[in-house]
């Protein structure tokens, strides 16, 4: 199954990182948080990941163009024209498709223009580039298999400034956004979906959290997968500390991997 990544947003919140490069390449302990997202994935076996690119697109192209030999021992050999000689390679087997879907487009025109690169799949999963979880993925599409709906959302329960998803059991009744007390569960991104999920999205003006995700919870075809465990966004720079701190402490949650 593919893994589908929004990494194309402005990320306005953390302007003292974003000015310089797209926030899925902000670094917590040297790595991109886009790095920390796809070994949550990789961990369990999905290594297909199709990034969907907007915002300074060209320098996540850039990082995955130069990551095999920056994360190798190399020789550069000049001495008869020029030979590189890799002797150990530290990258994960990944399949990584870069797609550029527009600097202004919305969250589910992104999802829409992904569309051609799902192929003959028939589910696929998709995250934000910003978010950290030590979710168990195989629980999550087990869930998702099991419901038999179009679409399932991970449901988080942070404190703040989130949308808040409304509950009839594991249906989503109702998704509104910005409307959340202490204690109610939010929408936290790890979401597997069926290809019908592309019917309820229009074109590029399209915002995932709005119509899409708003009306397959009226059609009844949107689940929650309710995860009681660490989930952090990475909206501002305090946030970013935050992470970068606990992965220096030797005691990030997100960490599910082995070195």
């Amino acid at each position: 199954m593919k893994v589908v990544i929004l990494a194309g947003g402005f990320g306005t919140r953390i302007s003292e990182e974003s000015t310089i490069r797209p926030k899925p390449l902000v670094e917590i302990g040297g790595k991109p948080i886009l790095w920390h997202i796809m070994k949550i994935y990789s961990h369990y076996g999905f290594d297909d990941f199709i990034i969907c690119l907007g915002y300074k697109g060209y320098m996540i192209k850039d990082y995955f163009y130069h990551l095999d030999i920056r994360e190798s021992d190399v020789t550069f050999d000049y001495t008869n024209g020029t030979s590189i000689i890799q002797h150990k390679r530290n990258v994960e087997p990944w399949k990584v498709t870069l797609v550029d879907t527009g600097a202004n487009t919305m969250t589910g025109g992104r999802i829409k223009r992904i569309q051609p690169f799902i192929g003959d799949d028939k589910q696929f999963m998709f995250t934000y580039g910003d978010g950290l979880s030590n979710i168990n993925i195989n629980e999550l599409i087990n869930f998702h298999n099991k419901s038999g709906r179009i679409a399932t959302v991970t449901g988080v329960k942070p404190t703040g400034r989130f949308g808040k998803v409304i509950l009839d059991g594991d249906l989503v009744k109702s998704f509104k956004e910005k409307e959340i007390e202490n204690g109610e569960w939010i929408n936290g991104g790890f979401f597997v979906a069926n290809k019908e999920i592309f019917n309820y999205i229009n074109g590029d003006s399209t915002i995932l959290e709005k119509e899409p995700l708003i009306n397959l919870s009226i059609d009844r075809q949107l689940g929650m997968y309710r995860h009681n465990g660490f989930w952090q966004p990475m909206d501002t720079l305090k946030e970013k500390m935050d992470l970068e701190s606990t992965w220096n402490a030797g005691n990030a949650p997100w960490k599910i991997w082995k070195d």
